[in-house]
């Protein structure tokens, strides 16, 4: 009988070509704006954390992961690894888990995180039968980690530089030993940033040693458009074989790490195409759903542009009439395509979304989500018996007097 490390691919460079994992994005929030780090952009050909085409609600991602397994049986590891953190999502991560294990037990679980949270779901990863967890553990040094993150949010505070640095370190340490004391298999990733980090990574190792930690995987800096490390150079092949081999007189080294997207499927190297699959998890979930999303001032009249909406007012039917029964967030602006996926998870549950402008981006992620977009201008209730009840709109659509630019910033110059 093979032991749960022994299936794993990213534990056991054994595995890797006999046993598949898929990684579900149901995380799209992230705590940590790491210097390295950007989720902007997805491009089918680009394999690097942080990256998907699409988010999944939990139910979504159960039917996904379903059908998926249906078609590839040699799948033997789900992992959430973002394309957030998925502590900075963890109602979404765990009860994605909750549903899968109750049909598949089988299955070996696993999460990747900064560890900022880290301290506050120890508990919920052990009871939700997660073995596996990596921490990106990037330097012992809380100057080095106030250089390396640009800001921290945790419990609704945002920290900045030493003070950040500290503070994660800290919540790292303390979750680590944690958890190997419960006895969880843990690794460890660190990304080598030449000139910032490299000289404390064999800190970092010795520590792992210490601790406990199952493996260690040195990944090399990839250079990223718009980052704070941009133009920082990647390490050099002798760079990362010299880290390597030091590291490893403390800790067993992973060297055959793919990078992956946080939509990745199948084997390690060899990812499967999903998007069908996933688009049709996102489509089945379409009839179920019960509410209308608006962008209103005031509730009365569709009156804002998605690009500048900052709360969602959602709407029900009832045999009294319409009524709202929330007001959400919207998504921050400033993270591209990234805010309109987070705005399809946020919306997963509204079968449409009644606007005053959208740009064809957002309205086609949308679209692909199973939300039906409708632009419009008037009174909200004659908008929700279009929807509901199939009546004409008699309000005037938007597009006709106004069309918004390809990138929507929501002041007529489209969508940000």
């Amino acid at each position: 009988m093979l032991t749960s490390i022994e299936k794993h691919p990213c534990f056991n460079k054994e595995a890797k070509n006999v046993y598949g994992r898929v990684h579900l994005p149901v995380a799209p929030k992230c705590n940590v704006q790491c210097g390295y780090c950007n989720r902007k952009f997805d491009c089918v050909n680009e394999s690097r954390p942080g990256v998907t085409s699409r988010i999944l609600t939990p139910e979504q991602a159960y039917l996904y992961f379903e059908k998926l397994k249906e078609q590839n049986p040699n799948l033997s590891v789900v992992g959430i690894a973002g394309p957030g953190d998925p502590l900075a999502n963890a109602d979404e991560t765990f009860e994605t888990i909750r549903l899968i294990n109750e049909k598949y037990p089988e299955m070996i679980y696993c999460l990747s995180t900064n560890g900022v949270n880290l301290p506050d779901n120890v508990e919920n990863i052990i009871k939700h039968s997660i073995s596996h967890v990596t921490v990106t553990m990037n330097t012992l040094d809380p100057e080095v980690a106030g250089k390396i993150y640009s800001w921290i949010r945790y419990k609704k505070k945002v920290y900045r530089g030493k003070e950040a640095g500290e503070l994660i370190i800290k919540n790292q340490l303390e979750s680590i030993k944690r958890l190997k004391e419960a006895g969880l298999i843990v690794k460890l990733n660190s990304v080598i940033l030449p000139g910032v980090n490299e000289t404390g990574l064999i800190d970092v190792a010795k520590l792992a040693e210490e601790l406990k930690v199952d493996k260690m995987n040195c990944l090399p800096l990839i250079p990223t458009a718009d980052t704070a490390f941009e133009n920082l150079d990647a390490p050099s092949g002798k760079m990362i074989h010299e880290i390597r081999d030091e590291v490893r007189k403390h800790v067993s080294q992973m060297e055959h790490c793919g990078r992956c997207r946080s939509d990745a499927a199948g084997l390690i190297g060899k990812d499967l195409d999903v998007d069908d699959l996933m688009k049709e998890a996102q489509e089945k979930t379409v009839a179920t759903r019960p509410y209308v999303a608006v962008g209103s001032m005031e509730g009365v009249l569709v009156n804002q542009h998605l690009g500048e909406m900052e709360h969602i007012r959602i709407y029900t039917q009832t045999k009294k009439g319409y009524k709202v029964v929330e007001v959400r967030e919207a998504p921050i602006a400033g993270i591209g395509d990234m805010r309109w996926k987070q705005m399809a998870a946020t919306l997963a549950d509204c079968r449409a979304l009644m606007v005053n402008g959208i740009g064809p981006k957002p309205s086609k992620i949308l679209k692909e989500a199973g939300i039906d977009v409708i632009e419009m201008t008037g009174v909200i209730d004659e908008g929700l018996e279009h929807v509901y009840n199939g009546e004409a709109l008699h309000s005037v659509p938007k597009n006709r007097y106004f069309k918004c630019g390809d990138t929507c910033e929501g002041s007529g110059g489209g969508c940000s």
